[in-house]
């Protein structure tokens, strides 16, 4: 059972839409539940209550609370629930413990689908995997069709699967059977990108007639690719494959960045990527902040 837990008003407004899309119980500190919510008066109280049965917790608080809440319920990463920690406006997405093994990368995805926050994910086997593919199809597209060209655009790329950190497409798509299912049989993780995130990086790639006429989005490929990441430059522009279209993204590290925005990024993104860098660092001093 997943269980999500929110700490303010406004962390309430954003565990409701989790509590829903996750199929998940919410519970709300007693200052801010509304009737009919399950109350706690504690985090670390209602935490602790539900760890013996818990599949996954999703804790809508400051990180440095949570950790400690946590702190003397860990065993093991094989045992332990997963556990997510999102800021109350539910903008990140933060595997804490049980990353790989216990599900929390797996997730922090499913909260960042459901509310369209960043996950930040910083596990090494993830981490390391650079690239991201965008995929577009359509309606009821197989599932064959869409493997089939994604392998063979990491061909043209010179990308080996294993590079491979994400697929990526709109949000329209979250329930296109064949996709779902390609991304399955790749054991590739699927984010959806939405429609408003696409259309602000407009200018960043090609428009596409085709998604500007059915979708009323200038392209889906392209901007999901470059969307899911950070610091991404396309490697493979816009394929079509079968009737399938995929383009590939390739993120940098901040040790390889030249400080120079890239043709793929226009100001829109580079807007986003600030505020996203202040967020982080906010995020960052509260984990400094908290007792190890």
């Amino acid at each position: 059972m997943i269980h999500v837990l929110a700490l303010c008003p406004e962390a309430v407004l954003v565990g409701r839409r989790l509590a829903t899309a996750l199929g998940a119980t919410l519970h709300a500190h007693a200052s801010a539940a509304p009737r009919g919510t399950r109350r706690f008066s504690a985090i670390a109280e209602c935490i602790s209550e539900l760890w013996p049965t818990a599949s996954g917790l999703v804790v809508l608080a400051p990180c440095g609370v949570v950790t400690r809440s946590l702190a003397l319920l860990m065993q093991s990463k094989y045992r332990d629930p997963a556990v997510v920690c999102c800021d109350a406006l539910g903008r990140w997405a933060i595997p804490l413990l049980s990353g790989h093994e216990g599900g929390a990368n797996a997730l922090a995805l499913q909260v960042a689908n459901a509310i369209a926050a960043e996950p930040v994910i910083t596990t090494t086997s993830e981490a390391l995997r650079d690239h991201i593919v965008g995929v577009g199809c359509r309606r009821g597209a197989a599932a064959a069709d869409i493997q089939a060209a994604i392998r063979t655009a990491l061909r043209r790329a010179g990308v080996a699967r294993q590079r491979v950190r994400l697929l990526a497409t709109a949000e329209l798509k979250r329930d296109e059977a064949g996709l779902l299912a390609a991304a399955d049989a790749l054991d590739l993780p699927l984010r959806f990108i939405t429609h408003d995130e696409i259309r602000a990086c407009a200018k960043a790639h090609a428009v596409t007639p085709t998604a500007q006429r059915r979708l009323d989005l200038p392209a889906v490929a392209e901007p999901c690719a470059l969307l899911a990441g950070r610091r991404t430059t396309l490697c493979l522009p816009r394929q079509i494959i079968r009737g399938v279209t995929v383009a590939i993204a390739r993120e940098a590290s901040c040790a390889s960045a030249s400080g120079r925005e890239t043709g793929s990024i226009v100001r829109t993104e580079r807007k986003r990527q600030s505020l996203a860098r202040r967020s982080s660092s906010a995020i960052g001093r509260i984990l400094t902040a908290s007792p190890t």
